[in-house]
């Protein structure tokens, strides 16, 4: 199915209405996944012209997502990426931990952008940083699209790598699966439980109750920080 090719054209309005000049795009992998971290990719990229067939990583096959990958990481003016574990997100929930691995990911840029293109609606980074959230920003905001590409492969890498390479992860798939609940994926956990690349706060435990024990309910916000004795960190 043809698809329009990403523009700069958010990059350019908020370059003329704000006078940014350094505009970084956002997007995140694996928020969905029951294993593994979420990643967040920022990436600047200037005006230049992308590289041809430049669009969402989902709708990239995995041979062309990874040579466009390859390709992007050298284009872009720079990118950086930041994770936030499966034990982080059990611990803040999953909106603060998304801005905690965009955070990482910024921070982690040689130069602090002026704005961000943050894609979908929520703006789950908010202050200090300067956001425009444009739904679908992965097919149409060339920016956005090139750190879907770069933070689908390298998450998928990742979680390829642990699936292979670590004992405790082999029969879970997740060179197949990326940490998502494919069949494979769910008759091992039935099977053998959640390992600790497993998120164990989420609901896919109630539904197996020989595991159900191990399941973490996350505090509320108030009672976490009392518990703690120190201040919140981050806004749920």
């Amino acid at each position: 199915m043809p698809y329009e090719p990403p523009t700069h054209s958010v990059e350019r309005s908020i370059r003329a209405v704000t006078g940014a000049k350094i505009v970084a795009g956002i997007d995140e992998v694996g928020r969905g996944a029951w294993a593994g971290p979420v990643t967040v990719c920022a990436a600047v990229t200037g005006l230049r012209r992308p590289p041809a067939g430049l669009t969402d990583s989902k709708l990239l096959t995995p041979k062309r997502r990874t040579a466009l990958a390859a390709e992007l990481e050298q284009w872009v003016t720079a990118y950086a990426l930041g994770d936030a574990s499966p034990t982080e997100i059990d611990e803040l929930g999953m909106t603060a931990a998304l801005r905690l691995a965009a955070i990482r990911a910024l921070e982690g840029l040689p130069v602090r952008p002026d704005a961000v293109i943050l894609d979908g609606k929520h703006d789950y980074l908010g202050s200090p940083w300067q956001v425009r959230t444009v739904i679908k920003g992965d097919q149409s905001c060339v920016a956005v699209a090139a750190a879907s590409v770069i933070a689908k492969v390298r998450r998928d890498t990742l979680m390829a790598t642990l699936g292979s390479e670590t004992e405790d992860c082999a029969a879970y798939a997740f060179g197949d699966n990326a940490g998502y609940p494919s069949p494979v994926h769910k008759a091992a956990l039935h099977e053998l439980g959640p390992t600790s690349y497993h998120r164990l706060s989420w609901a896919y435990l109630d539904g197996m109750p020989r595991w159900r024990h191990l399941k973490k309910v996350r505090l509320p916000a108030e009672a976490a920080a009392l518990e703690s004795g120190g201040q919140l960190g981050f806004d749920f």
